[in-house]
């Protein structure tokens, strides 16, 4: 008896200690067909899951970050895959494979990005990012809330109202909505060259309609103020079609 009284206390400080260094993500598809999820972590961070998986229609899964950990997750749809892991996806192929393995998504995608805290310094940033383009409405939000704590998100389905020079059209149908960047390829919408700073790269009529749809989302590079958020939690909950 005296073992398991200590037992117990001990696991659940082991399982608090985990949480608190770290975070877990909770992956969710709403969407009405399957979606595969891909993952990249910053320069020199691990990627979980090896940068992909497949969700199914109504599943979720569960992603244990540890604290410091930056990177982003977006979602693929489309996708066929043999039984090496190698296919393609219609939006948000990483170069053919189901696991990214250190690949980023190609564009348009609609992405969300965090920078995660530590112990020392615990406050997480993310956000959800259209400065890549749109394929599927995404929301990320902590778990039971918090004090400062937001929802980053665009809940709406952009590809219904993409301005026709920016759609991405497959089968006669829209399933991504290019960025003006990748559109226009020019430093003025890229916000690069003598436009990589927020005095010179404004937003444009694209963005305008993008934040105007998405007000929680990053309409372009330098869209800090009304879409970036920060928050102190153990769990967040991504969500692929958020209910609206």
């Amino acid at each position: 008896m005296p073992t398991s009284s200590l037992f117990f206390p001990l696991l659940y400080l082991l399982i608090s200690t985990s949480i608190t260094n770290g975070a877990q993500l909770i992956i969710v598809n709403n969407c009405n067909e399957s979606i595969w999820p891909g993952i990249l972590g910053s320069a020199g961070l691990a990627t979980p899951e090896s940068g992909g998986f497949h969700l199914g229609s109504g599943e979720e899964s569960v992603l244990d970050v540890p604290e410091k950990w930056s990177g982003r997750i977006w979602g693929r749809q489309g996708c066929s895959f043999d039984s090496n892991g190698i296919g393609n996806c219609e939006t948000g192929d990483c170069f053919g494979q189901l696991r990214c393995q250190g690949k980023g998504g190609v564009p348009p995608a609609t992405v969300v990005e965090m920078t995660l805290g530590s112990s020392t310094s615990p406050l997480h940033f993310y956000d959800v990012s259209l400065v890549d383009g749109f394929n599927l409405p995404v929301s990320m939000k902590p778990v039971g809330g918090g004090i400062g704590c937001g929802v980053a998100s665009c809940e709406a389905d952009l590809n219904v109202c993409c301005p026709s020079a920016l759609e991405v059209r497959r089968g006669g149908r829209v399933v991504a909505c290019k960025s003006a960047c990748l559109a226009m390829q020019s430093a003025k919408y890229c916000c690069t060259g003598s436009y990589a700073n927020p005095n010179t790269c404004k937003p444009t009529l694209f963005a305008h309609l993008f934040k105007a749809i998405c007000p929680k989302a990053y309409s372009y590079a330098f869209d800090d103020s009304s879409s970036l958020n920060k928050c102190r939690a153990s769990r967040y909950v991504i969500t692929f079609c958020p209910p609206q």
